[in-house]
């Protein structure tokens, strides 16, 4: 055991609350949400930021030792990567994403280049023993997730929403309905359901005007899958409802088809009986037209509204609500008519008022 200075502590292991100085061991669980301290061994001019567990995203560069956690990704327009069956000091791994999720990267994406190289210093421990200087490997999340977690929303009304794929604007419209939301009167909280641990979403959402807000990655869970998706939806829904908010918002992160658990959350019976509506995010009208084919025919899921970069003009609002009999609005430009269209689907007008 010995100490290393941390110059950046990455936004995945926020719940560990880690100092700048860190007590790390050479015996390194290769175990998925496993802390990790590591050297940056390159620089880049793309993709080349790191949000900390403040929120802020800070530059990084050669040279740089950061904190965060072993994962794997499997991103469309990412990196994919998975976490090494053995891990050891001196092992180069690599960055898979602006978390500071670690793995061995086995796929890039063009735009965004070569990952960040980085060679692993030891595992970052922590203390639980009062008194005792008796360390243990840390782990990112608050709490265990538990599996078999029932799903009680208390009658409190649910929005989801899914996407046709990553970056289809599910953020974007996810904040304007909150604004929105919030606007009108209402008591809003929100969380992220499915994706890589990143908090920039649910901070968006906060800053939106979200009251209380949660993630995946506050359960221990790095990435999701269909294994775990929906057991974290159950989890945190409940936990939100609990609070009696008007209304839970809440996003999907990736696509309908990815593989973080979307679809393994749609399937199950009492998550989707819990939904009071479902927004599509997507990215041109034939996404759209999939996306709503998709929800209506294997999920049983119609959709209040169709959003996204097919809505960016009123030729694509046009050929969404004419070809798919759905109301389309655009997140950015229109971002009070989607709010008010998901309240009045919601029937949520006189608590509004009121």
């Amino acid at each position: 055991m010995r100490s290393v200075v941390v110059d950046k502590l990455a936004s995945v292991t926020q719940a560990c609350a880690l100092s700048h100085e860190v007590r790390i061991a050479t015996d390194i669980p290769a175990e998925e949400g496993v802390v990790v301290v590591a050297e940056v061994l390159n620089n880049k001019s793309t993709y080349n930021t790191l949000e900390l567990t403040s929120g802020r995203m800070a530059k990084l560069g050669k040279g740089d030792v950061i904190a965060g956690a072993l994962g794997h990704r499997r991103a469309l327009f990412g990196y994919s990567g998975h976490v090494p069956p053995r891990l050891a000091p001196g092992d180069v791994i690599q960055m898979l994403n602006m978390g500071g999720v670690l793995g061995v990267c086995d796929s890039i994406n063009p735009e965004k280049g070569k990952p960040f190289d980085c060679r692993v210093l030891g595992v970052a421990l922590h203390f639980p023993y009062l008194g005792e200087r008796i360390g243990v490997p840390a782990r990112v999340g608050h709490a265990p997730l538990d599996a078999a977690a029932r799903l009680d929303t208390r009658g409190v009304p649910v929005v989801a929403l899914a996407g046709t794929c990553m970056e289809a604007g599910k953020t974007a419209a996810a904040c304007a309905v909150i604004a929105r939301m919030r606007h009108r009167g209402l008591t809003v909280d929100a969380f992220k359901a499915t994706g890589v641990s990143l908090r920039r979403d649910i901070l968006a959402m906060e800053d939106a005007g979200a009251r209380r807000s949660a993630i995946f990655t506050d359960l221990g869970v790095v990435t999701t899958t269909r294994a775990n998706g929906p057991a974290l939806t159950r989890t945190m829904l409940s936990e939100l409802a609990a609070g009696r908010p008007d209304v839970v918002v809440f996003e999907l992160g990736d696509g309908l088809l990815g593989t973080y658990g979307v679809d393994a959350i749609l399937e199950c019976a009492d998550i989707r009986a819990a939904l009071s509506g479902v927004i599509l995010s997507a990215n041109d009208p034939v996404a759209a037209w999939g996306g709503v084919r998709l929800l209506r025919e294997r999920f049983h899921v119609e959709p209040c509204a169709v959003t996204g970069p097919a809505t960016d003009n009123a030729v694509g609002v046009e050929i969404i609500r004419e070809q798919l009999g759905v109301p389309a609005f655009n997140a950015l430009s229109s971002g009070a008519a989607l709010g008010d269209r998901v309240i009045e689907a919601l029937q949520l007008q006189a608590a509004a008022v009121a």
